[in-house]
């Protein structure tokens, strides 16, 4: 049958039905983003790359460039967000929390919608090649600084839209997200030092972080205990100049209010019972809310609702408790500027606690995105104007009750983010209170004492905990990680079959021939080890090889890292253990050597901190 042409000539063309244009709407999608994540990519000059590999101080410029591009992503997401605040709760103000009501219908309905976005969101990646996500602690712990471009996006716009549709979450995950994002991939085009790069991506945190809060210590120091995990001499000047660079431009591009308290007094030996006091509630607010995220989560995989339309679960709940208050709505960023100022009964105080707590832990559990951050910040400071009212009805109150507000505020963002000194910082550059910052780092410091003596992490690391990762930091453990047994063990192994005798082994084995021989069975399947001077060393006619078999249980395999290894050693009792291919087929690959593995690590270990300027 002849092929039918247009008038053209050409092939003719047939009206596609919706179906058909969906799915090749969705295979061209599906071949989009099924790219390799990690290819040649762009790469600067080489003589470029020297300069930077070589100076120091073009290091430094690299990270100003870090800085204004994140203070431009920082823009762009405040910027979207506060649009969806204006369009779907018709408000006027910065943060949808921060009015005083709104429509209840929206405030019923417009988390839903959301909650079905972020549904469809969820649907369409999980048929989708896995983009991998992988924040910046995660990055500079385990990948040295290296963050997937793709996965980064899909987190920033899932962020987006859990706060821009009202799940109360907070945007310093996007915030800094976006910044780590940037700074790793231009770390990678100039082909930076694994050091180096780690440095970037903290410099891209602090940048994003600065801006959002127009605190750049906070932003620096953020960067130095949470994504970099240490301080140094040779990391100042980048993150310094990435978190005053992004603050800058952030101010020029969208400024943004920032939270001003003035205190000039000081507080005296008594007000420091309160204080530390505020650290143990704290803490244990802090535990209790980072608890209720795992019993709701718990509550979710235990029933039949589909991991997809969780999220539309949640936002029903969030929007029904948000019309009791739009507080619970969104970050909470605007609640807190409005809360500082406003003057609340206890039992206002208690039932904002409860609800904002409870609807964190609902959008988190059910599958939102975001972060804790900003929700204890406002925890922490409603919870400090409880204690005040308390503590001044108890035995009166000398100081400012906005005081143990901030106190509260910062030891709350303690125990969940686990970065004292950025919350001192913070404290400093909010009130320029010096007595205020002292104050505040001893209620951080028993904050973070009683949550790490009573839960063991903070919410980021506990994150990691449920997911069966082991890190507590941002230290850079990936390369111990990446040290196995298969790329430290000897290929060149020999072996003997099981069947041999005494005799037979010692003549194709002399002493001084090697140290020690594999044995395998018939099927060529590990049988143990043999020490070629035991061999010698029996003297009974009747001995057999068999009797002079070690190790027939203890055996490595080639994925297992250098400290699994060095456990296996300990628990055999043995400096040597032979390499099989799995615990099936028993096929014996290689042999490693205590000592060996030992100075395979010293010399990585050495490597890393002349990376990092410490030898």
């Amino acid at each position: 049958m002849p092929a039918r042409c247009s008038a053209d000539g050409g092939p003719a063309t047939y009206p596609q039905t919706p179906e058909a244009a969906a799915r090749r709407m969705f295979q061209s999608l599906k071949a989009r983003l099924s790219l390799p994540e990690e290819g040649p990519g762009i790469r600067a000059p080489a003589w470029l790359r020297a300069f930077v590999r070589g100076d120091e101080i073009w290091l430094v410029v690299l990270a100003a460039g870090i800085g204004i591009l994140a203070a431009c992503f920082v823009a762009a997401i405040v910027t979207a967000v506060q649009s969806l605040h204006h369009v779907l709760f018709a408000v006027e103000g910065h943060d949808v929390s921060g009015v005083a009501a709104i429509d209840p219908w929206r405030a019923a309905l417009v988390p839903v919608a959301g909650g079905w976005l972020m549904a469809a969101l969820g649907w369409l990646l999980a048929r989708l090649p896995r983009l991998s996500i992988i924040d910046p602690v995660e990055a500079n712990a385990l990948h040295g600084g290296r963050i997937p471009i793709r996965g980064s996006l899909i987190l920033v716009l899932q962020t987006m839209l859990s706060n821009g549709f009202g799940a109360s979450v907070g945007m310093e995950a996007g915030y800094a997200q976006a910044g780590a994002m940037v700074a790793s991939k231009l770390g990678r085009i100039f082909h930076v030092r694994r050091a180096d790069l780690r440095t970037l991506v903290g410099c891209g945190t602090a940048a994003a972080i600065a801006a959002a809060f127009d605190a750049p210590l906070t932003g620096a120091f953020y960067a130095f205990e949470l994504v970099i995990a240490s301080y140094s001499i040779s990391t100042l000047a980048p993150v310094g100049v990435a978190a005053m660079t992004g603050v800058g431009v952030m101010r020029l591009i969208l400024p943004q209010p920032s939270l001003q308290v003035g205190f000039a007094g000081s507080l005296g030996a008594a007000d420091y019972a309160l204080v530390c006091l505020m650290g143990v509630l704290c803490a244990l607010l802090g535990i209790a809310m980072m608890r209720t995220v795992a019993l709701v989560e718990t509550v979710f995989n235990r029933s039949r609702v589909p991991v997809w339309a969780r999220p539309v679960v949640g936002g029903g709940c969030i929007g029904l408790l948000a019309l009791a208050t739009p507080a619970v709505l969104s970050s909470g960023h605007g609640a807190l500027h409005v809360g500082f100022n406003a003057y609340y009964t206890a039992p206002v105080l208690l039932a904002l606690i409860g609800l904002k707590a409870l609807a964190s832990a609902i959008s988190i559990g059910s599958g939102f995105r975001g972060g804790l951050f900003f929700a204890s910040l406002f925890l922490g400071a409603m919870l400090g104007k409880l204690v005040a009212i308390g503590w001044m009805l108890a035995v009166g109150l000398t100081i400012p009750a906005v005081v143990i507000g901030i106190v509260g505020m910062c030891a709350m963002a303690t125990a969940v983010l686990g970065a004292p000194l950025t919350m001192a910082f913070l404290a400093l550059e909010v009130t320029g209170s010096l007595p205020l910052t002292i104050a505040v780092l001893a209620a951080a410091v028993v904050s973070s004492i009683t949550v790490r003596r009573v839960f063991g992490y903070s919410f980021a690391t506990w994150r990691f905990h449920l997911r069966g990762e082991s890190i507590r930091s941002a230290a850079d453990i990936g390369w111990i990680r990446d040290l196995t047994v298969g790329r430290m063990m000897r290929k060149d192994v020999r072996t003997v079959r099981d069947d041999q005798t005494l005799t037979q082994f010692r003549r194709a084995f002399p002493l001084g021939s090697t140290q020690r021989v594999i044995v395998v069975d018939q099927a060529d399947r590990y049988a143990g080890i043999v020490f070629v001077s035991d061999a010698h060393r029996e003297t009974a006619e009747t001995a057999e090889l068999a009797d002079l078999i070690r190790l027939k249980t203890e055996k490595l395999l080639p994925d297992v890292n250098i400290r699994e290894a060095m456990k296996s050693f300990a628990t055999a009792e043995s400096d040597v253990l032979a390499v099989v291919d799995g615990t099936e087929r028993m096929r014996v690959i290689g042999l490693l050597t205590e000592q060996h593995a030992l100075k395979r690590y010293n010399e990585e270990l050495d490597g890393r901190l002349r990376e990092g300027g410490l030898l």
